[in-house]
């Protein structure tokens, strides 16, 4: 059986991740496709991890990708957890992981309006008011916000059944969020049924297809990872992992500290990585988020560098370790702070690479419900 080590995995996360010159990805949709999906429940992060993988990436680079190209759509999938997906991967998700999340919301939903009083037949509610949405919003190809959506439909009942009424159509692929009405960092967005917003839609696959083809993607992005890794980023079970795994042909491995994981028939080959390289990357980037077990390049550092739901703070990396994480000041300066010691070059390194995300910001400052306790004490400085 090949063995891959520690320092191995980090040199593939360097180079897949697109995290050091020489790997970065052509634009914003070959980077998302490189890391399988990018996260995007905050709506700051998905900009944040292009700016990282993408030379010369702005803003409008991601909205066009978006609005206008829509190469790459938000799509409620594993785990509950919007994600920023290829166009070509929705079908896989569509039949799989979404699948999954949509019948436990619709399931949820049904039962607490009953024990909320909405309604005496959660049944019978869920399928009006979800008729009620998709009729209205097959008269309106643009959108409606979720305002404007509980105003036309009062059985909606307030904001919070409305959000989970939209997150399950969502998860359903019947409808999603479609050009936003504010700011690259606040998400307010037109939701908008999905045949509005592809001109083309195609029908998902079937689950047992949908998790290979997710599996077989993540695998290229995230192996050799084990199939607790797998297990957990899907949010599927391990009998579907398992077959997942049979499907693809994928290949044991072993890992340091014990253990197996799993790379892809076609890429057993040894992957090299530069030397010496840093990076910043954005609460719940899809790096940081991508394998349960990450002692491999957390070290001892999870408790400092997670809240206690297994949110990702920010990062700073040094050769495919995390080292800390970056905060901003009052005035929106990016600054680095450590939970362990660097040699002086690194840190010098780290602060280049603080200055190039201030610059870039422009003086916006980034909030996030998702601070990690090495975070803390600098945003509780900050007005």
């Amino acid at each position: 059986m090949r063995h891959v080590t520690d320092d191995e995995r980090r040199a593939r996360l360097a180079v897949r991740h697109g995290l050091v010159p020489g790997a970065r990805a052509a634009d914003v949709a070959a980077a998302t496709s490189a890391m399988t999906v990018l996260h995007a429940t905050e709506p700051a992060t998905p900009y944040l991890s292009a700016w990282a993988r993408v030379d010369g990436f702005v803003r409008a680079d991601l909205d066009r990708a978006v609005e206008v190209d829509r190469t790459l759509v938000k799509q409620l999938a594993m785990r509950r957890t919007l994600f920023l997906h290829p166009r070509e991967l929705l079908p896989a998700a569509w039949g799989s992981a979404s699948a999954r999340v949509a019948a436990t919301e619709r399931s949820r939903v049904v039962k607490d309006v009953v024990v909320e009083g909405l309604a005496a037949d959660g049944e019978a509610w869920w399928a009006a008011v979800r008729a009620d949405v998709l009729a209205l919003l097959a008269e309106h190809p643009a959108g409606l916000t979720a305002a404007e959506l509980r105003a036309a439909v009062p059985a909606l009942g307030g904001s919070l059944f409305t959000g989970r009424v939209l997150t399950g159509l969502g998860a359903e692929a019947r409808v999603v969020r479609g050009t936003n009405t504010q700011h690259w960092r606040v998400s307010r967005p037109r939701w908008t049924l999905l045949e509005h917003w592809l001109d083309e839609v195609p029908a998902p696959l079937p689950p047992a297809e949908g998790y290979a083809a997710l599996v077989r993607r993540w695998l290229w992005s995230f192996g050799p990872g084990t199939e607790a890794d797998l297990v957990w980023w899907l949010g599927a079970t391990k009998g579907a992992v398992r077959a997942a795994l049979a499907a693809v042909g994928a290949v044991p491995v072993g890992l340091d500290g014990g253990g197996a994981g799993w790379l892809l028939p076609e890429d057993l080959d040894p992957v090299v990585g530069p030397e010496d390289w840093v990076a910043l990357l954005p609460v719940l980037d899809a790096t940081v988020m991508g394998w349960k077990e990450r002692g491999w390049y957390l070290g001892p550092h999870a408790p400092a560098l997670f809240d206690r739901n297994g949110n990702a703070g920010t990062t700073a990396w040094w050769n495919g370790r995390v080292v800390g994480c970056w905060v901003q000041d009052a005035t929106g300066a990016v600054a680095v702070r450590l939970v362990e010691d660097v040699p002086v070059a690194v840190r010098a390194r780290l602060d280049v690479e603080a200055a190039r995300l201030s610059g870039w910001l422009a003086g916006e400052r980034v909030g996030t419900v998702y601070p990690s306790p090495a975070m803390r004490p600098a945003l509780e400085e900050s007005p």
